[in-house]
Parts: C-alpha cells; structure tokens; sequence
C-alpha cells in the first residue's frame, strides 16, 4: 500500500501536466485538418497576445502584494540562467559557426527565451498552483523585456542600422511600449502599490476574461506547429546545439543559481526550474520576420524543443518529487 502511494505521489504531478500537452495536441489536430480555417493561428494569438494574456497579467500585478512581486532573488536567477545561456549560444553561432551577429542573436534567442507566456502559466498553475503565478508573471516581463531587448540591441549592431546609440535605444523603448505585454504588468503596478481596489464589474471582466488566456494560448501554439511548412534541412548540429541549450543548460543553470548560490525558498526554486524548462517561444521567429531574416533553424528549434519537452519537462516535475 505504502509502495502504491509513493508511486501515485511520483505519477500524479506528471499527469497534471498531460491536459496543457493535450490542448497543445488539440490544436495541432484542429490545424492539420483544417478545421477552423487557415488564419485561425494568427487570429487565435492575436486575442492571446492583445487580450486574454495582458488582461492575466494586469491582473495578478494589480492584485499582488508588492512585498510578493519585489523578487530579487527570482529576478537575479531568472534573468541570469537566461541571459548566460543566450550569451553562450550566441558566441558559438557567431565565433564557430560563423554565423552573421543578427543571425546569431536571433537564433541564440532560442536557447535561452522559455515559452512563458503561452506554456508556462497553465503549467505552473498545474504543478505548483497559484503562489507560483507572480513569478511567472515577473519572468515573462523579463522574456520580453530583458531577452528581446539583449536580442534586437544585437541585431540593430549586426545590421548597423542604429548607428546612433541614442537612436537605437529609442528604437528599442519604442518598440518594447507597443508591446502589451509589457504594458499591462506596468498598468497594474500602481493598483499593488497604492491598494486600489479594482471595482468588482472590472474585476469579473479581468477574470473572465484572463481565464481564456491559457487554454487559447495552447490551441494557439498547436495550432502554430501544425501550420509550419515541411521545414528546409538545415544543419542539425545548431539545431540539437540550441535545444539542449533550452532543455537542458538553462534549466541547470537554474537550479544552481536559485538552490547553490542564492539560496532561494523551494516554491521560487521550483518555479524557476520549472519556467526554465520550458520550450524556446516563438519571439525568434517573430524577429525573424520583422527583420526579414532567414528562419529555418529558430523554426525547427521552436518545433523540436516544443516536442521534447514533453518528456523533459515531465522529468522535471518528477524530479521535484
């Protein structure tokens, strides 16, 4: 009886994590058979990225203590364990693979950008429930804060299109107040610091609202992979290079810094292993496009880790355990 009730204890947070995988699934189904028309990818993450998604994150900033949301040292092991494995990735492709910068960086974003906003909640909230949300929102202010800026001030120096410094950094605070999802944890800000409570009409919307934001960002991303045209070969030694640097460096790196060197609590050790883990998101891509760059490594990248992080992200949570 007691050997029954270690394994179930081992097995149950692995099945939490088979309806996010599930919804995944269902929206790679819904894509390959066409069934809810051939923009449905693009329309689905539009309401993910403009809606649902600033709405969950707005939320849970503005209704947070800011005692909870000031993180040191979750900031610290977040932004470092990326940071150090986007660095890596990219000295490799530019030093060895003899990669240009702008392709270097935007395909060294893969290693070390976790797909926090369209993986991570659902799964968090999952595995380690709802004290682990404020540390997912903070990393995925800092993914797209922090990462993208590294990755254009990269690329703007490898195009030498900014040859200004001072034009550059606008460029890059320009394009990072377009984006909502930054946008909407600073809104909600001034609601935690100064207790201003949200009225309860408001707070329905948010919520209802909010609460489509994960299983809409998963139908999203299924959708997404589905959608991927039969990929060009490309060299698979930079492809596995940047899937072990996502699914296997940075989540190491994670866990030492967050239990070694910081010495943090065993939620935020948890949760930033967890988010660490994660699959590289599809911010490459989108450089990728806005730069006109070529993009057949970050696609398959993107495809490959989502993939393996089935069984990596499930040895994660096991491990946990």
């Amino acid at each position: 009886m007691r050997a029954d009730k270690l394994n179930w204890a081992l097995l149950s947070p692995v099945l939490a994590v088979i309806p996010v995988f599930g919804l995944i699934l269902a929206g790679w189904l819904a894509g390959r058979k066409g069934i809810m028309g051939p923009h449905a990818s693009d329309g689905l993450n539009g309401f993910v990225v403009w809606l649902a998604l600033p709405a969950l994150l707005f939320n849970i900033i503005a209704t947070s203590n800011w005692d909870h949301l000031w993180q040191p040292g979750f900031i610290a092991v977040f932004g470092l364990s990326g940071l150090i494995t986007m660095t890596l990735a990219v000295a490799v492709l530019f030093f060895y693979k003899r990669r240009c910068l702008a392709d270097a960086a935007i395909e060294g974003l893969n290693a070390g950008y976790p797909n926090v906003g369209f993986m991570g909640f659902p799964l968090v909230l999952a595995v380690l429930g709802q004290e682990a949300l404020v540390p997912t929102t903070i990393a995925a202010v800092m993914s797209t804060g922090l990462f993208f800026t590294a990755t254009i001030i990269l690329v703007e120096i490898g195009l030498q299109t900014g040859k200004d410094p001072f034009q550059l950094a606008l460029k890059v605070i320009r394009s990072l107040m377009r984006n909502p999802l930054v946008i909407a944890p600073i809104c909600g800000i001034p609601f935690s610091c100064l207790e201003i409570k949200i009225p309860a009409p408001a707070q329905d919307f948010l919520r209802i609202l909010a609460g489509a934001a994960s299983p809409c960002a998963l139908v999203a991303l299924g959708l997404f992979l589905a959608n991927m045209q039969k990929l060009p070969s490309t060299k698979s030694t930079s492809t596995a290079f940047l899937v072990a640097c996502k699914l296997l460096l940075q989540p190491a790196l994670a866990w030492l810094i967050a239990s070694k060197i910081v010495g943090l609590g065993p939620t935020l050790v948890q949760s930033s292993i967890l988010l660490a883990a994660l699959p590289a998101g599809t911010g490459s891509l989108m450089l990728a496009s806005f730069y006109k760059r070529e993009a057949n490594i970050s696609s398959k990248v993107v495809l490959l880790s989502t993939l393996v992080s089935v069984l990596s992200v499930s040895f994660v949570i096991a491990a946990f355990r």
